[in-house]
């Protein structure tokens, strides 16, 4: 199974009201076709009354094997249903890529 799939599969389990899992490896100094950098917004109720803290947590406990391996970056953009309706559906874009001797 592909990297970004399984971590698709695993943050299922956060029952998602929506979720974007974005392979942007091609952005860094990594070979053709890695999965090693990722940006990933997730949109969740689960998420209500829960420091932002505690959601990384809960996200990095679902892909604890996929950071302990293959997977180098993470971002994460991590909300509750009313903040991501208040923020008019959109989280922040990615900076460029300034290391690997770009």
């Amino acid at each position: 199974m592909r990297i970004q799939s399984s971590i698709e599969a695993k943050l299922k389990a956060l029952e998602p009201a929506f979720l974007q899992v974005e392979n942007e490896s091609y952005r860094h100094a990594v070979p053709p076709n890695s999965e090693t950098h990722f940006k990933v917004t997730l949109v969740s109720a689960r998420f209500e009354g829960m420091m932002p803290v505690k959601r990384h947590q809960q996200v990095y406990a679902a892909l604890a094997d996929e950071l302990a391996g293959p997977v180098h970056a993470l971002a994460l953009h991590l909300y509750t249903p009313s903040e991501w309706e208040a923020g008019g559906q959109s989280r922040p874009d990615s900076p460029d890529c300034r290391g690997g001797g770009r």
